[in-house]
């Protein structure tokens, strides 16, 4: 696409077009480097999506990945990267920003989206190999989104769930900054879940001892399955969970049958699936990844309703993981200030957003300004609310 000194800037619409070894190289994706490993930046994960059809040009995720290459070949970045049809599984809306351009006259679709798809965890977005300059890598990544997407002339670049690093360089290259909110544990080095209680206000640790008490009394026991414990038995019934809430909660779920058996034949240590069971039948479950820091919590599901079942499942079962691994956090997902009183803090997530047309990006510039206040001052109101005790 674009020269950079010795640095050349190409597209490639699959993952296969990376070396396993060539992806590995970049920061992030395997556990091997120093820095914090993300499994959704994992080849593993990403080429699962593409592979099982769920992220593909049938499914409006047509794969524009870019690659940033030295003079002899050697790779020096790349970007996981969409040409997007429609807004759907962002988990960052730019709906209205859609709507009231076309309203204008213009033509929002098709936009490049950087994000892994389907999957609201930040994380790395420009990814640089660790034998390259981090700054000097993400700069050029971040001026070739734009030159490739005036090349394209399409509306709009978004960069979802986006690392500090990564919106540094992203802001220099003229990307709006955009500010949501999420909730997540902070394991403060417990010893024990108990020890984690401790923490807490006498009135709320008395009602999650209740609630936890109340999700398992009809009979309900908890199995945590990693590794060799996911077998395509299992996985069947967790795709009926999933199935049976994804389609009710959103109208058509975004994963198919495939992509779980592709993520389990190849990433099922990074798997934990949360299983509870009843009258020797698996009834409900939440699929996390791990992280070499972090517990990511993504979709749950059940086929039998328990009142507390979904909180058991899917957070403190989570915190209790983290605790016993020793892992630094639990982030658990999109939305749901319900989480708050369960032990989650509200934490500030962000993306970047490049507008081509001058009177769209005004406008977008403004929104988000006032945006960015309201999110900070309702995150401020939260972490009040937090169930932690008060003073020393």
């Amino acid at each position: 696409m674009q020269s950079e000194g010795a640095a050349t800037l190409t597209v490639a619409q699959s993952l296969d077009t990376f070396t396993p070894e060539e992806w590995a190289s970049l920061s992030g994706t395997t556990r091997e480097g120093s820095e914090p490993y993300n499994p959704f930046v994992s080849r593993a994960f990403l080429k699962a999506l593409e592979d099982s059809g769920c992220a593909t040009g049938k499914t409006g995720w047509l794969g524009q990945h870019l690659r940033l290459e030295s003079a002899d070949g050697t790779l020096l970045g790349a970007v996981p990267c969409y040409l997007k049809s429609h807004s759907q599984g962002e988990y960052v809306f730019d709906h209205g920003w859609a709507d009231a351009f076309e309203r204008a006259g213009g033509r929002y679709y098709p936009k490049l989206q950087v994000s892994v798809p389907f999957t609201p965890a930040t994380g790395p977005r420009l990814l640089v190999s660790r034998n390259a300059r981090p700054e000097a890598v993400r700069s050029a990544l971040a001026e070739g989104l734009r030159t490739f997407a005036d090349r394209l002339g399409i509306s709009s670049v978004h960069v979802t769930f986006v690392l500090p690093e990564d919106m540094a360089a992203l802001e220099n290259a003229g990307f709006l900054r955009r500010t949501d909110q999420q909730f997540h544990f902070f394991n403060e080095g417990y010893a024990s879940y108990d020890e984690f209680l401790g923490t807490l206000a006498s009135r709320k640790r008395k009602a999650l001892r209740k609630e936890r008490r109340a999700a398992l009394e009809a009979g309900i026991e908890i199995d945590w399955l990693t590794g060799s414990d996911l077998t395509e038995a299992v996985w069947d019934d967790f795709f009926a969970f999933y199935m049976d809430t994804g389609s009710r909660k959103w109208g058509r779920p975004y994963l198919n049958r495939q992509f779980f058996s592709l993520i389990g034949e190849t990433m099922a240590e990074d798997i934990l699936l949360v299983m509870a069971r009843r009258g020797g039948r698996y009834i409900a479950g939440a699929i996390n990844f791990i992280g070499s820091d972090a517990l990511y919590g993504r979709n749950w599901g059940c086929i039998e309703h328990h009142p507390f079942l979904h909180f058991e499942v899917c957070y403190h079962q989570a915190i209790e993981f983290a605790i016993a691994k020793g892992l630094k956090r639990v982030e658990a997902g999109a939305q749901g200030e319900h989480k708050l009183a369960r032990g989650y803090l509200p934490v500030t997530t962000c993306s970047a957003h490049y507008i081509a047309h001058a009177g769209l990006r005004r406008a977008v510039a403004d929104y988000l300004e006032r945006e960015r206040r309201d999110v900070a001052a309702i995150g401020e109101m939260l972490a009040e609310h937090a169930p932690y005790r008060k003073g020393p």
